[in-house]
């Protein structure tokens, strides 16, 4: 006898673990949720962590208006070390000495990202140039010519600086690269630096403490996920199924 399963609709806030690439939690939840018609708004490099808003049925649909929402983190820049891909993923390319710098020297650093900006994509990123993903010319040692992507950083807020780390929570726009805020301040202290960790803590009101881990949501019921599920109309109140 087969069995019928129900087709769910809403939003599903999960905690992105580290390690898996935004396409890896939406395969294991298509297994989970035996449907298909499953998406997310908003990608998520595989070290990071935090919130992922997962679309499930119809409110795929939505994507749209949920990627264009203001995003928060929360992370650890290493100074000292340039890393070809900006975070702690790839190859390091230089390492200098992180001068004896003082934390308002630090601050005021900071302060030089906030506002709007023109931001340079990093190449190795899944921007498409010419139909090719930019992470795969850059793997072939090539330097693609790429457009600035306009952004605007709204609070750039350092809350732990124990030299070569510093951590932080910012607020930003969507399409914001945070390992190429790292790597920018990093050259702008002298010494370098990258990304060593990153968290989204929040994707316009929804924040992680709101988030389900893979394992608890694998622990769930469909019924049980089901009345996780945030209604479309919840979400984004303007769209309409």
């Amino acid at each position: 006898m087969l069995v019928q399963y129900k087709e769910l609709d809403g939003v599903l806030l999960v905690d992105k673990p580290t390690d898996h690439t935004s396409h890896d939690v939406i395969a294991r939840l298509r297994g989970k949720l035996k449907m298909k018609r499953i998406g997310h708004a908003g990608t998520l490099d595989p070290m990071a962590t935090g919130v992922l808003i997962v679309l499930v049925g119809k409110a795929t649909r939505a994507s749209q208006y949920l990627m264009s929402l203001d995003k928060e983190y929360a992370g650890t820049i290493k100074l000292g070390a340039v890393t070809n891909t900006q975070d702690a993923e790839g190859e390091i390319l230089e390492t200098r000495p992180v001068p004896p710098l003082t934390d308002d020297e630090v601050r005021v650093i900071a302060q030089t990202f906030i506002g709007d900006q023109y931001q340079m994509p990093p190449m190795f990123s899944a921007i498409k140039i010419d139909g090719v993903p930019l992470y795969k010319s850059a793997r072939k040692g090539e330097d693609i010519e790429r457009e600035p992507r306009f952004v605007r950083i709204s609070s750039f807020e350092l809350t732990r600086i124990a030299l070569p780390e510093v951590d932080f929570v910012i607020r930003c726009t969507k399409g914001t690269y945070v390992r190429t805020i790292a790597h920018d301040f990093g050259a702008k202290l002298g010494c370098g630096g990258h990304l060593s960790a990153l968290r989204r803590t929040a994707t316009g009101k929804f924040v992680v403490a709101q988030c389900l881990t893979l394992d608890q949501i694998q622990a769930l019921t469909l019924p049980e996920i089901e009345k996780r599920l945030v209604p479309v109309h919840e979400a984004v109140p303007s769209f309409a199924l």
